[in-house]
């Protein structure tokens, strides 16, 4: 099944390579855990099953359809492939990064919404749910993921780690950082004795969403 692949299939599939590299490097992922996916049409490109990342080249490429069929590669996709499908069925994203990251999957395990300590939670569409557990891989995984990421790029998935998507692999991941920065964040102001962190409200964090739909450069 390792026949030569378009151009943007194979940019996307060193795309997702690189990213799940990054992960690693970075300490949001051990090991082969965690996941990275991209989308080029109706074709998902994600990390295989239990491979190093640093062992993954060019002809490695693992694609499936929205059907969850495999018609790229002959590795097996991960088994957080129902995750991934899930949100590409669901929103209107091009890539998706799953990350074991520990202060944020600390956070999972105490919390079912991660405090508004810092204005960083508008960049994930408001204050960041924790989804309920569930088996990864299984269906019930990818219903409590959905539910959590209502109205949000990234949610929590307790006791097991972080889920954020985005239009360019690069946005998903900063979403990603974002969300461990911020749960760090939390930890280390709340380990305080005698105090508690204080937070924004809801409409401080409206004004900030709003003031962010012209941060940046003009393109």
């Amino acid at each position: 099944m390792r026949e030569q692949q378009p151009e943007s299939v194979a940019r996307a599939w060193r795309d997702v390579v690189s990213t799940a590299r990054r992960s690693a490097a970075d300490g949001l992922v051990v090991g082969t855990s965690g996941n990275v996916s991209a989308r080029v049409g109706d074709l998902v490109l994600v990390t295989p099953s239990g491979v190093p990342y640093d062992r993954l080249g060019p002809g490695d490429a693992v694609g499936v359809g929205l059907d969850g069929r495999q018609v790229v590669g002959d590795l097996r996709p991960t088994s957080e492939l129902p995750l991934h499908l899930a949100v590409y069925r669901a929103t209107d994203a091009a890539a998706v990064v799953h990350t074991h990251a520990v202060h944020a999957t600390a956070v999972s395990t105490l919390l079912p919404e991660v405090p508004l300590v810092h204005y960083a939670a508008a960049l994930l569409g408001g204050p960041v749910r924790t989804a309920a557990y569930a088996r990864y891989g299984t269906p019930e995984l990818a219903d409590a993921m959905l539910a959590a990421l209502r109205d949000r790029t990234g949610c929590l998935l307790a006791n097991h780690g972080t889920v954020t998507y985005g239009d360019t692999l690069d946005q998903a991941y900063e979403r990603t950082a974002q969300l461990e920065w911020l749960c760090r964040l939390w930890l280390t102001a709340a380990s305080v004795p005698g105090h508690a962190p204080a937070l924004l409200s809801e409409a401080q964090l409206d004004e900030v969403t709003e003031a962010l739909k012209t941060y940046g450069q003009r393109t």
